[in-house]
């Protein structure tokens, strides 16, 4: 088909036929890495990621699974047994061969290529010009065609007026506008004109008005034929009214203050105003890097530890030597305030941690994998500067169900000091930044404007090039004085809510530098062992087992993992005993307990790696990424210590699990149903790849495998593994009828987009 070649169809999402070609979108064969259209609700980090999305490194050789290499098979029984199994492929996802499309060992059979796994966690990154690793390079310009990725619009033609949304027919609020406004007042138009039919999924029952007893979206709502009512008024004319249900099944709610729609962190107009205005106090942040510039500033009266140490390097007699240390510690002006003491937290086997996740770690999708045994979840990485701002955008990754509010339900198998389970609760918020006066001040303004929050960790592996050139993100990794400081700030405006941080190996291949870092954050740089000032008090870390560079093009390197545990675990074990008398510490400064958790991460897919990393590399718990993007189940998995062969009906109800609370969390009217069709696509694109264990020819499955063309043991689980786009889409209808004929999605993976063009 060429650019200008475009079929009309009656119905776009029969599989025999095409859809109609986009006019600024060539063929996916010449398709260049599209950019994406940055729209106003996005949140920091998704523009920066749409505007690079799939950028292809020209220095990165070919992936390693389109190079296939047989290796034997190491099943002991099959040999004994004389039975005939087929030998594992490497990087091909072992099927059986009733299953398979095309004859084993075929080219057709080898297996997919693999897909670009970045956007799990941000966009592919280029050279640049500007960054810490492209210092004086010019920058060059992207080869191809830049396409958009856009998902149109899902609304009404003509919008209903919010003084009506709510209101009986004959009693309607008043619009400030009056003749001017642009929305429709008159109800009955509104309802026979303007807003699309009512969906016959659920019944055709509003699924929030079920279980909360009112829609909080109104006449808006696309079920709000199940909960409208025409009555005969007092003159008799017949007005239409909203009416509640008496028998919602709402569940008792958790102790925790939350809105009707059941979430929590929900910060006010008013604050955010505050923000947008600076009119926001944050007085401990502001004492803070008011010290922090004096420090910075003031050189002679900070007489910096690598000049005493230059100077003590000149001289023969060690106790010069130390009596220049003493003029050091001296000299040392301390900040304005201490640490507050942290609330005491808790990493163990009992609590398998879900990672943060760029557009797929939204709300609906951490309630569901909460549901399905995951015991802590992160918001999605918001930038420093945006919430600093009040942007509405960026304080929505903010926003957590009640559930999130709840603790962990697993007790710690051993005793911990001063742990209170009862003061625990799931969910964390992770930001990024650049300049220590931001993430200090974002501290505060979180734990003052979120009251439900675990803990704050600050991201120092995000690879997105527009976050790692500004020096946030992995570029941290590179600045570790500073990445100390800014923990140490952040650590003491927080109050009582613990920080941690996530890190990746390093920014280069075979260059891993976690270690040092690891050592630093720990027991503190060399001027705040002199200063006296110990570690940064930073309480948990987590290391991804890649580098920024390796992205996801190799398997997670554990055996680093473990070497960097096994640090933590010499801290925790000895403490002071190991820390000679330069390194003793204020305990206000330290985590709650003297105890530093570590968390490794990377390729976790089944109970059989969750259980092996914590046996082999020895860390604290293990957070799953993409295993949970692809099998939300695994927590299950790793509860009950074995495989689960969920069947294609139950993973269909996971599906419906997640339209449900998407409605809850983005509402009913159409543009909630166009959010939640969005969303739920974007997780479709991850969870296809899920291949059911009773079809597989060898355990354990593999992250980095890629199955080749395979069929299901019945239709829905061959519709549920589909690659086509078409197909994602005929599953979102199951549940949220025809998409709005505006409404386009472009999958991360690929660069064809498409657009729904009939049925509107």
């Amino acid at each position: 088909m060429t650019d200008e070649t475009q079929i009309s169809v009656a119905n776009p999402l029969d599989p025999i036929q095409a859809l109609k070609s986009p006019s600024n979108v060539p063929d996916i064969e010449r398709a260049a890495h599209p950019q994406n259209t940055v729209l106003d609700e996005d949140s920091a980090v998704t523009k920066a990621e749409k505007l690079e999305r799939h950028v292809v490194r020209p220095d990165f050789p070919e992936p390693e699974a389109k190079r296939i290499k047989v290796e034997h098979s190491t099943d002991e029984k099959a040999k004994a047994d004389g039975a005939t199994r087929s030998e594992r492929r490497k990087g091909v996802a072992p099927i059986k061969q009733e299953y398979l499309v095309y004859p084993a060992g075929s080219e057709r059979g080898r297996g997919g290529a693999p897909q670009d796994d970045d956007a799990a966690e941000g966009a592919a990154h280029e050279p640049s010009g500007k960054g810490p690793d492209n210092r004086g390079k010019r920058k060059e310009k992207s080869k191809g065609q830049n396409t958009s990725r856009s998902f149109g619009s899902s609304k009404d033609e003509v919008g209903l007026c919010s003084s009506r949304m709510m209101r009986p027919e004959f009693s309607p609020d008043e619009c400030p506008y009056g003749e001017k406004c642009r929305f429709e007042h008159d109800l009955r138009k509104y309802l026979k004109d303007w807003k699309r039919e009512d969906l016959t999924t659920f019944g055709g029952i509003c699924p929030i008005w079920k279980t909360n007893g009112r829609c909080n979206v109104g006449w808006k709502c696309r079920f709000v034929g199940s909960h409208m009512v025409e009555r005969e008024a007092e003159d008799g004319r017949k007005e239409l009214i909203l009416s509640d249900n008496p028998d919602s099944t709402d569940s008792p709610k958790p102790e925790v203050k939350s809105t009707s729609s059941g979430t929590i962190n929900d910060v006010s107009v008013q604050a955010r105003n505050d923000l947008t205005k600076r009119k926001f106090k944050t007085p401990r942040a502001d004492a803070y890097n008011e010290w922090l510039n004096t420090e910075s500033q003031n050189p002679e009266d900070q007489k910096g530890y690598q000049a005493i140490k230059r100077e003590a390097n000149l001289k023969d007699d060690v106790d010069v030597q130390k009596q220049d240390k003493e003029d050091n510690r001296a000299r040392y002006i301390c900040p304005p305030m201490l640490p507050s003491e942290k609330r005491s937290i808790y990493f163990g086997p009992e609590t398998p941690v879900l990672a943060p996740l760029t557009t797929q770690g939204n709300l609906p999708f951490r309630r569901l994998c909460v549901n399905l045994g995951a015991q802590l979840t992160y918001s999605e990485m918001a930038m420093s500067l945006p919430l600093i701002q009040g942007q509405k955008s960026e304080w929505a990754l903010m926003r957590a169900h009640e559930i999130e509010a709840t603790p962990p339900s697993s007790s710690p198998s051993s005793v911990v000091q001063d742990y209170d389970k009862a003061r625990d609760l799931k969910f964390g918020a992770q930001i990024a930044a650049n300049k220590p006066w931001q993430a200090v001040k974002t501290a505060e303004i979180l734990t003052t404007l979120c009251p439900h929050l675990r803990l704050i960790d600050l991201n120092c592996g995000c690879p997105i090039d527009l976050v790692y050139r500004t020096g946030a993100g992995s570029a941290l990794l590179d600045s570790q004085a500073k990445l100390e400081k800014i923990v140490r700030g952040m650590n003491t405006v927080s109050n009582d809510v613990p920080v941690t941080v996530k890190i990746r190996m390093g920014t280069k291949d075979n260059r891993p530098t976690a270690l040092k870092l690891v050592e630093r954050l720990v027991y503190g740089g060399e001027e705040a062992q002199v200063d006296g000032r110990g570690g940064s008090g930073v309480a948990a870390i987590t290391l991804h087992g890649r580098s920024r560079q390796q992205r996801y093009t190799k398997s997670a390197d554990w055996e680093y993992i473990a070497d960097c545990a096994a640090l933590i675990k010499r801290f925790n074990e000895k403490g002071d005993e190991v820390a000679d008398t330069v390194r003793e510490a204020d305990p206000r400064t330290q985590p709650a307990g003297g105890k530093v958790y570590f968390i490794g991460n990377g390729d976790c897919y089944s109970h059989v790696d969750y259980q092996g990393h914590l046996l082999e590399a020895k860390v604290d718990s293990v957070m799953v990424a993409r295993g949970a993007l692809i099998k939300p189940w695994v927590f299950e998995e790793i509860e009950k210590g074995q495989y689960l062969d969920k069947s294609a009906t139950e993973r269909l109800g996971l599906v419906e699990q997640f339209v449900r609370y998407g409605l809850e969390t983005w509402g009913s009217d159409e543009m909630g149903v166009g959010t939640t069709r969005r969303f739920l696509l974007e997780w479709l694109s991850f969870a296809y790849r899920y291949v059911p264990v009773g079809i597989m020819e060898h355990l354990p499955p593999k992250l980095q495998d890629r199955p080749p063309a395979w069929r299901g043991r019945n239709d829905l689980e061959t519709l549920l593994g589909s690659d086509n786009y078409k197909d994602w889409i005929k599953i979102s209808e199951m549940f949220l009828g025809p998409a709005h004929n505006k409404f386009r999605f472009e999958p991360k993976h690929k660069s064809n987009s498409y657009e729904i063009e009939a049925e509107g």
